[in-house]
């Protein structure tokens, strides 16, 4: 007998993308010009060369592995290039993506703002400015009529936690003209980035009242490195609560918390139709006098973590259980969507297991009847990685960026076997990840 677990019937199984990451070409955004003035590892150039028509040839892949969903988003800048000038051109060819995923019996899930500003908004110091919300709305209503005819599962904004500290505490993300730079700045874009959340839901709600609307967290789960030294506990609470709590405290509650206080935002509490979690590791939290810029707390992967190549994630399935546990209390009665997971592993040596060990997580989770609807696997295909460039690769493919060649990789038939059993077997862990066999079928 060959040992299995399968997921619920109708469950979604796909791959997420981004805009900037996978389209080429993009010159009219903030993130190009943060690449020009040399903030950046690499350029994203072509990219995956999807604005002239790559991504049919992705999506064919995705199709023939019996992927049924996959997330991408729209570029702001493509479709608004001036402020209230629309480009229909540019709409034309988000509407053909839409429908040639639905023809392939992909389910598109569109996510309308993933990290990148038009210029035009960026000179107005982007989500500092209180205007970017109701600019946001005008841009959502555009979009979704446009799209309405093929989606209906619309993601607001992807990881508002990372895009505020990234830019504003941290420094690798670009921010708005001004260059300012902070935790009080940080907070002054996430609240505008709630308030053009639930602009975006009610306006999307107003022209196709059956969609779902959430937005996607990236939700990082810590751990004090000694929970018997108090500092260490103090520091985790407040990192945690700092890149974790604003939206879901404000959706949740109507407060948006943060380590320099709560602002109320009653407007927005509720507006949200399914949780969206975007889950990669688990960190460590251990206070060190020498962490100036992150309010003194160090975050880290245990020495015996198993990493990818360049350390930039480790492998801890539990984690991913412990998050939709998370979404399950804070949020009860809600779909919840994988929206990414993923690590990068241009050897695919690490993927494998990776994947299985997070799979079989979230099986656990299903089976204490939370609502979980769907996985998308971060990525499809190897894509442009922000400020760290073409040094990390998260795709199923391979990318050739001298000849967009794409490379097959051994997770593409693997990830294939899990979409068509809808779960995993004892042999699809014996062909590809053996080691993990014991850990997800213990006592074989």
């Amino acid at each position: 007998m060959d040992i299995s677990i399968h997921f619920p019937r109708g469950f979604l199984w796909g791959t997420a993308t981004a805009a900037h990451q996978v389209e080429g070409g993009n010159t009219n955004n903030n993130w190009f010009a943060w690449e020009e003035a040399g903030h950046t590892q690499d350029r994203s150039g072509l990219a995956c060369d999807w604005w002239n028509g790559r991504w049919k040839e992705d999506m064919d892949r995705a199709a023939e592995g019996a992927q049924n969903a996959h997330r991408f988003s729209v570029e702001w800048s493509r479709i608004e290039p001036e402020p209230g000038r629309w480009d229909e051109t540019a709409l034309e060819k988000y509407r053909a993506m839409a429908r040639g995923m639905t023809e392939r019996g992909l389910k598109p899930i569109v996510t309308l703002h993933h990290f990148t500003d038009p210029l035009w908004l960026y000179e107005q110091d982007g989500w500092e400015n209180e205007n970017a919300a109701p600019l946001f709305e005008n841009f959502t209503r555009k979009v979704v009529e446009a799209l309405k005819e093929y989606v209906s599962l619309w993601i607001t904004i992807n990881e508002p936690n990372v895009y505020a500290l990234s830019g504003y505490v941290t420094g690798d993300f670009p921010t708005g003209k001004s260059g300012h730079r902070g935790m009080a700045f940080a907070l002054r874009v996430l609240a505008n980035m709630l308030r053009g959340h639930a602009a975006a839901y009610r306006a999307i709600h107003q022209i196709q009242p059956e969609a779902q609307v959430g937005y996607a967290l990236h939700y990082r789960p810590m751990l004090a490195a000694r929970p018997w030294f108090p500092p260490d506990v103090w520091m985790r609470h407040l990192q945690y609560q700092g890149i974790n709590l604003a939206f879901p405290s404000a959706l949740s509650a109507g407060v948006m918390k943060s380590p320099l206080g709560s602002l109320r935002l009653p407007e927005v509490k509720g507006l949200q139709d399914f949780v969206g979690l975007n889950y990669y590791a688990v960190d460590s939290v251990r206070f060190d006098l020498a962490a100036r810029s992150s309010l003194f707390g160090k975050r880290y992967y245990p020495a015996n973590a198993d990493l990818s190549e360049t350390g930039f994630i480790a492998n801890t399935p539990q984690g991913l259980f412990d998050s939709v546990e998370w979404a399950v209390k804070t949020f009860p009665n809600t779909p919840i969507y994988i929206t990414e997971n993923g690590v990068e592993d241009s050897r695919d040596s690490l993927r494998p297991r990776y994947l299985a060990g997070h799979l079989a997580q979230l099986w656990r989770a299903v089976n204490f009847n939370y609502p979980v609807r769907g996985y998308l696997h971060w990525s499809l295909v190897d894509n442009f990685e922000w400020e760290r460039g073409w040094s990390q690769r998260f795709g199923l493919w391979g990318l050739d960026t001298a000849t967009q060649a794409r490379l097959r990789r051994r997770s593409v038939d693997f990830y294939a076997e899990i979409c068509r059993e809808n779960g995993l077997t004892e042999t699809m862990l014996k062909t590809y990840c053996p080691e993990a066999l014991q850990t997800i079928f213990p006592g074989l």
